[in-house]
């Protein structure tokens, strides 16, 4: 460009607008004249007092917005800057200035649609509006001649504000609104019943989940996980659908939140975080609070950020003297020194554990642990089992706090049966550190009942899951009895799924499952018949006792 082009661009900084103005005309028509001069698309980024923000000079076909840092969005609905810019062959508002406008909540963009003549043009604008389901988040206006433009910008903004915000209203306070993601290379049908899990968790968790989507990239990026462009599909449905929450389920680098939240300005979370939120919720004992605090810290170290090491206390030499610790690493010692504390406090109700365990050890009282998946019934056993009152929910992760009551049989006999949290695919390592010391319950145990919800279509890889789960926990030598649960629930699937019906009464027989229903006593005789022949051998056998053979094949 010329000198004297540079300068009159450089004067526009200096002009100014009424707020109830989308722009004065003379400012309009300087735009046109000087656009038209040197063929490339000008465009101005106006506050609501009318003064210039930005100026932006792109080339024929477009604008590159530059980053907003001085406007951030924050929790305001609207960005409080409106987009005015000239379209050089009088072309309609395009697609990426609705995207523009929807990702970065411009409260309108204007387009100048110009001709030869710099004096005549017409303006055609687009504005946000509340988000309905399968609808486009934006309005886009008729085109009219700029000089027969009658708006009343102030006016305008704050009737579009009232809307907006009455519509948020209407949503459930209390909820998150989010979109589930999954970037995975895995099989599809394993993908989606990864996210059909995560749609559960978010349940949980209170998430209201608005839609999901699934990418099966070929390469994974390294910055965004997925590519750019599905990004921006997710921002634009985000809009849409008037989300507040991103969330993963694929657990993300640090960078990755910071560069997903930056370029989306929206809460991003994974499905570590999404677990770690329900462990927080669930939480009552002294035991729970304490290993659900050390694993979100242990979590939160790595993914702090802040000015990097230039003002680091630790880099030392030249350059590194003088301006003490930073405040990114005062929160980074708090944080370490908080992790020690809970960690030298978790030995200490370790070990309380420990002697509670020495004295059932010594008292020759045989102990069972309930383990499982999560939500598959295991405390509505305990509770039927011991007439006890243990909260049970149907959400995952309803227990959390390790609970132990006694179980009498007849003759004065008895056990302590145990119910332990439940497993998940993908549990945070934090977490498996963390619940070891609740998990050392385990360790102790003469028998484990595995309970599995055999009334879940995956229920079977579930089993794998919990089979690895105690491998990794040194349990996979430890006596076990596998036990079917929810088997009221098969006569639906008898008729809904035949074929699933069939795979769980083969793999019953197959793996000698004893089928129960764990809310109702009745039919736990033959569990309870198990366990004490599993201690005492003086008890008869029930199924032989009571003429019970193996299921007919159906």
């Amino acid at each position: 460009m010329k000198p004297n082009q540079v300068k009159r661009l450089e004067r526009l900084f200096r002009r100014r607008t009424l707020p109830a103005e989308l722009i004065n005309p003379d400012f309009a028509r300087e735009l046109a004249d000087l656009s038209l001069e040197i063929r490339r698309q000008i465009g101005v980024l106006l506050d609501r007092t009318g003064e210039v923000a930005y100026v932006i000079v792109g080339d024929e076909r477009g604008l590159l917005i530059p980053q907003l840092t001085d406007y951030p969005i924050g929790k305001k609905l609207l960005r409080g800057l409106r987009m005015v810019h000239t379209h050089l062959k009088g072309e309609a508002i395009s697609d990426d200035d609705l995207t523009d406008l929807a990702l970065l909540r411009f409260d309108l963009v204007a387009a100048l649609q110009l001709t030869q003549n710099p004096d005549r043009f017409s303006v055609q604008t687009a504005s946000i509006v509340p988000p309905k389901e399968h609808a486009p988040p934006y309005e886009v206006h008729p085109t009219v001649p700029f000089d027969s433009l009658k708006l009343d910008l102030r006016a305008f903004i704050e009737e579009l504000e009232h809307s907006l915000k009455r519509e948020e209203s209407r949503e459930t306070a209390a909820e998150e609104r989010a979109l589930l993601l999954s970037v995975t290379q895995k099989p599809m049908e394993e993908a989606l019943d990864s996210m059909e899990e995560l749609k559960e968790l978010a349940r949980t968790a209170g998430v209201g989940v608005l839609d999901t989507v699934i990418q099966r990239p070929k390469e994974f990026n390294p910055r965004y996980l997925m590519g750019e462009g599905k990004l921006r599909e997710v921002l634009i449905k985000a809009m849409q659908f008037g989300a507040s929450l991103l969330v993963f389920d694929q657990e993300l680098s640090p960078a990755q939140v910071r560069s997903i939240s930056e370029i989306t300005e929206l809460k991003v979370i994974d499905r570590s975080q999404l677990i770690l939120d329900i462990f927080a919720r669930r939480a009552h004992s002294v035991d729970g609070k304490v290993q659900v605090e050390l694993a979100q810290l242990k979590y939160l170290l790595p993914r702090l950020s802040g000015r990097g090491v230039q003002m680091s206390r630790l880099m030392g030499g030249i350059g590194g003297r003088g301006p003490g610790e930073t405040k990114l690493e005062t929160d980074r010692r708090r944080i370490r020194d908080r992790i020690a504390s809970l960690e030298r406090e978790l030995r200490e109700l370790s070990n309380g554990r420990y002697q509670r365990r020495q004295k059932r050890v010594k008292a020759g009282v045989p102990i069972i642990s309930i383990v499982g998946y999560t939500n598959a019934g295991k405390s509505t056993l305990l509770n039927t089992l011991t007439r006890s009152e243990v909260f049970t929910e149907n959400l995952l992760f309803a227990t959390l706090d390790t609970s132990s009551r006694r179980l009498r049989f007849p003759r004065d006999r008895e056990v302590i049966i145990t119910d332990t949290v439940g497993f998940i695919r993908s549990l945070p390592k934090s977490l498996m550190g963390a619940f070891k010391a609740t998990l050392e319950e385990l360790k102790d145990a003469d028998l484990l009942i595995h309970l599995v919800d055999c009334s879940n279509p995956r229920f079977e890889e579930q089993i794998h899951q919990v089979d690895a789960i105690l491998g990794e926990l040194e349990l996979s030598n430890k006596p076990r009895l596998l036990v079917f649960n929810k088997v009221d629930l098969l006569p639906d699937m008898k008729k809904r799924d035949p074929l699933a019906f069939m795979k769980v009464r083969k793999l019953s027989r197959t793996l000698s499952a004893i089928s129960v229903s764990a809310s109702d006593r009745k039919s736990l005789e033959p569990l309870l018949n198990e366990l004490q022949q599993r201690f005492w051998h003086d008890v008869p056998d029930y199924a032989a006792a009571h003429g019970i053979e193996g299921d007919e094949e159906e």
